[in-house]
């Protein structure tokens, strides 16, 4: 990021089950990128700006010039991951390793850029009853930038159940846990480097439970976002090896070797 421009955010949504599925609609009118989007511009101010990108759109709003344009990306996904175009995935993982940052959500621990980013099944162990159950988010890092300004606990009245085992690497860095009802725990606030960019998984977040709307919830992802938006691009990135460096920088390969 350069010092004084704002951190540019795209909120990327599948935006499935809100236009197909009544409960989920009236949960989430306008898609559930809406309340994400609204939890980052408030916590965050005009430090940042937000567009909103979804599944539907002409290479789903993920084109080059739209991601050379994002520092941070976020990402809820649950039904329609395999639609989700591999050169899309692959060009979001070049730009992860490039230094931009990316907040997975809930299900998208399913999605093909989490697994490429973590190498492993990323499956674990999961129940919806009916109403759902409640969720504690328990701040296991409490210096963490992330857990910055939430309280301990955060409470989610009713959520889907996600538990343990998560095959996932182990954390670079680990934020939160979560207790369900059933006795449960699960990695709940991971964070990861990938190349020059930095990861984030939040697990909060079922598409049939006001989740998003919830303030706490908003300001952890707003702060997942703010971490995320705090790696520095490669040194060595492509652009840096261009024909106006200093030809002492480095020898063409091929060339003799240069003496002074």
């Amino acid at each position: 990021m350069t010092a004084g421009r704002r951190l540019r955010v795209t909120v990327w949504n599948e935006y499935v089950h809100e236009r197909g599925e009544e409960s989920v609609k009236r949960i989430y009118p306008d898609g559930m990128h809406r309340p994400i989007a609204d939890g980052i511009r408030r916590e965050l101010g005009d430090g940042v700006s937000v567009r909103i990108a979804t599944l539907g759109e002409p290479e789903h709003g993920l084109t080059e010039e739209a991601l050379a344009e994002t520092d941070v990306l976020t990402w809820w996904g649950h039904a329609a991951h395999d639609e989700v175009a591999d050169e899309v995935v692959e060009r979001v993982h070049q730009r992860v390793l490039e230094g931009m940052g990316i907040v997975v959500l809930h299900s998208g621990h399913f999605s093909k850029i989490f697994r490429r980013l973590m190498g492993t099944s990323c499956a674990l162990r999961w129940r919806s009853d009916p109403g759902g159950e409640r969720e504690v988010i328990w701040t296991v890092n409490p210096a963490h930038p992330i857990a910055a300004g939430l309280p301990q606990p955060i409470v989610v009245t009713h959520d889907e159940m996600y538990g343990e085992f998560f095959d996932i690497p182990t954390p670079d860095e680990l934020v939160f846990i979560s207790s369900f009802e059933g006795g449960e725990v699960f990695r709940s606030g991971c964070c990861y480097y990938r190349g020059a960019g930095r990861v984030a998984y939040f697990s909060p977040g079922d598409q049939e439970y006001p989740v998003y709307h919830q303030p706490e919830i908003q300001r952890a992802i707003a702060n997942c976002v703010a971490w995320c938006g705090g790696a520095a691009a490669s040194n060595d990135a492509p652009e840096r090896r261009s024909g106006n460096a200093p030809r002492d920088w480095f020898i063409e390969p091929g060339s003799p070797a240069r003496t002074r």
